[in-house]
């Protein structure tokens, strides 16, 4: 099966689409095929994670610095997200700006968000999952997190006050951090 790569506003961050077979019976995907996504230049993954939340959950932003910085390849597989990405490098032309897609159990799209970034997301639905590979393993050393309602970088969640862990919350702004890259 073919998949379609296209360059968002931040070109870096790709939202992935690929053939999907529907019939009486349902749909059968492809959803992921290392050989395709190597040509279009993302790297191997070395771990797959997978949540379930509730409607109106954030989880979020979160990345990893170096040398544990890791992409992410995320995918909702029920219900609906606001997926969002942050370029988190200081010397790229859009530093401090995101770029934001939904996502919905049924659309089978994904969104590559490459190291250099912090990713988060919101859930529309109750019972939503996500599942996303990484290209690098879970780091507690290098774990990090920004505000997810930094005003500097001024993300529209379409949720006023949505459910965000205490982590998330205490998370440093933008400006207070030094993500490094």
């Amino acid at each position: 099966m073919d998949f379609t790569f296209t360059p968002l506003a931040i070109p870096e961050v790709l939202l992935i689409e690929h053939q999907v077979a529907r019939d009486e019976r349902g749909f059968f995907v492809e959803s992921y095929r290392e050989d395709a996504f190597l040509r279009a230049g993302l790297p191997r993954f070395v771990q797959d994670n997978h949540s379930r939340s509730g409607a109106h959950v954030l989880r979020g932003l979160h990345y990893q610095t170096a040398p544990m910085a890791a992409g992410k390849l995320v995918r909702c597989l029920a219900g609906r997200v606001y997926d969002v990405a942050v370029d988190l490098r200081r010397r790229s032309p859009s530093y401090g700006r995101f770029v934001a897609v939904e996502l919905t159990g049924g659309d089978c799209r994904m969104l590559w968000v490459p190291p250099g970034f912090a990713h988060g997301l919101l859930t529309l639905e109750p019972d939503t999952e996500v599942a996303y590979k990484v290209s690098a393993y879970y780091s507690p050393a290098h774990d990090r997190a920004l505000r997810w309602n930094d005003p500097a970088i001024g993300i529209p969640w379409p949720v006023a006050d949505p459910l965000v862990s205490a982590k998330d919350r205490a998370a440093p702004l933008l400006a207070e951090s030094d993500p490094g890259f």
